[in-house]
Order: structure tokens, then sequence, then C-alpha cells
């Protein structure tokens, strides 16, 4: 069950420890690591929320893949959430962890989908494109590669949405067809 509300409130809880710990860079690798799991591994999501499987079971599993990969901290912080039966939210708390490290530091996350994947003379250019903007000096880049945009680009920055692409273009032309502007102009 999606729990922002209860995302957020661990997520500020550990941050908040993290900082006060001195240990800011080193959690916020665990959970740049705990995404990439997630993201990576669609039944690792789907274990942690089964209510069929045993909390020790769960508790195994991501000792398993934790064990010397993430700071005591952070397996601390899981253990807390195996004990409260908290460990479906994980994933959640992570992307919320992120969301607000990235508010603390500045940082503006941008996700460019391109057909075909960047150059780095490219990539280069839109980061320095970007970069003219003084609010996003600090930008964490997510590229994402769709055979389906056909050309071109699509760029997210937090709430825009820039659609630069071949298929936009397509989908905007066969909707004015669909619409007759063009016969109704005619007459």
């Amino acid at each position: 069950m999606n729990n922002p509300r209860l995302a957020g409130r661990y997520a500020k809880s550990l941050l908040d420890l993290a900082i006060e710990q001195n240990q800011l860079d080193t959690v916020y690798a665990d959970m740049k690591f705990l995404l990439s799991v997630s993201n990576s591994n669609p039944d690792f999501v789907a274990i942690l929320k089964s209510p069929v499987i045993a909390t020790e079971k769960k508790e195994k599993l991501i000792e398993s893949i934790t064990k010397g990969r993430v700071s005591e901290m952070t397996g601390l912080f899981i253990s807390l959430l195996m004990r409260k039966t908290r460990e479906s939210n994980l994933p959640q708390m992570v992307k919320a962890f992120i969301e607000q490290y990235n508010k603390l530091n500045n940082i503006h996350p941008v996700k460019i989908t391109t057909a075909v994947p960047m150059s780095n003379e490219l990539r280069e250019s839109i980061i320095a494109k970007i970069k003219t903007n003084p609010e996003l000096q600090k930008i964490e880049l997510q590229e994402v590669v769709k055979e389906e945009l056909i050309g071109g680009f699509r760029l997210e920055v937090g709430d825009l949405l820039v659609d630069a692409s071949i298929a936009r273009d397509l989908h905007d032309v066969k909707k004015q067809f669909l619409s007759n502007e063009y016969i109704h102009k005619l007459r």
C-alpha cells in the first residue's frame, strides 16, 4: 500500500539522524544502492510487499542483498522497519530520502529520454544549456533510451516537460488530420 506520508516521515528521521551522526553522504549512497536494487528487480519489491511471506524470510533476503554493501546505520534502519513490519514501504522510503537529500543540497533531478544513446558531446551541451538557468546549477542527469520516440528528445526538469520528439510531432499531425482542421479552413 502506498503511504507517502509515512515514507516521508521515516525518510526525514533517517536524514536527520544521518546529519547528526555526520554520515549523510554514506547513507545517501546506501539509498542509491537500494533504489537501484528496487528498480532493477521487481521481484524484490513484490516480496517486500507480500503479506504471505514471513518477516524472518524477508529479513534474511534483505540481509543477503545488503550485507557488506550498506553502512551500519542503514542496516539498523532496515532492522527497525522489519521490527515495525514496515518493510513493504522500504522502496517508497528510499525514494523519499533521495528527494529530501536533493532538496537539502539543492540538486535538481533531470531526466532526458532519447531514441538512441547520447554522445558525450551532446550530453555536455545539454547540461551546459540547462545550467544557464541560475536555479539549476546542481543537476542529477538520468538518461533513458526509448526507441518509440523515433528521434528528438523528451526532457523533464521537476514539473516541466519539454517534448521535442518525432513521435510527438507525428501524434500532433495525426490529431490535426482527425479533427479535419484543413478541410474546414478550405471552405
